[in-house]
């Protein structure tokens, strides 16, 4: 991982409190913008940030595999579902499917790309998720994804220092 982006990482830390303070306020009165802002600076912040050069989410976490993704991805891999699940997939606490193991299992080690990019999952299309709408509804994952990715964590101090304007 690039300097920068590992400073990201210790700002998240350094700041944990600060940030966990100001998600309760986004969630306790979502702010007029929110979305439009945390789509702005999601765009600014992917204008410099390459996550080839991080895949940090891909190295530590796992994303939520839906059905279809699991049939999508076990065609393309010319498997079955049943064999597809077993290989890679269990189920977690809540009961939904995702790796039996970190890194994702379809990371490339040496260059941090996706062997499935194709047809990874929704989840995975759609990370870090700072660029949709309702984001008041989903501030709890974007909250635990700052002190994860770099670039979510980029985001949200860019955000905490224009809080007035959100």
């Amino acid at each position: 991982m690039k300097p920068e982006l590992q400073q990201n990482l210790l700002w998240s830390a350094k700041h944990r409190k600060d940030i966990k303070k100001q998600f309760l306020r986004w969630k306790k009165q979502p702010p007029k913008g929110l979305d439009e802002q945390f789509e702005s600076t999601h765009d600014a912040v992917f204008e410099t940030v390459d996550c080839l050069t991080c895949a940090h989410c891909c190295k530590t976490t796992s994303p939520i595999f839906k059905e279809r993704d699991i049939r999508r991805i076990a065609k393309a891999q010319r498997m079955s579902i049943s064999q597809f699940s077993r290989q890679y997939l269990k189920r977690d606490d809540e009961g939904d499917w995702v790796l039996q193991s970190s890194p994702c299992s379809f990371l490339e080690s040496e260059t941090n790309a996706c062997s499935i990019y194709d047809v990874r999952p929704q989840a995975c299309r759609e990370y870090p998720h700072t660029n949709r709408k309702n984001m008041a509804g989903i501030l709890n994952l974007t909250e635990q994804n700052a002190h994860l990715c770099p670039a979510v964590s980029s985001i949200v101090q860019k955000m905490m220092e224009g809080t007035d304007s959100v």
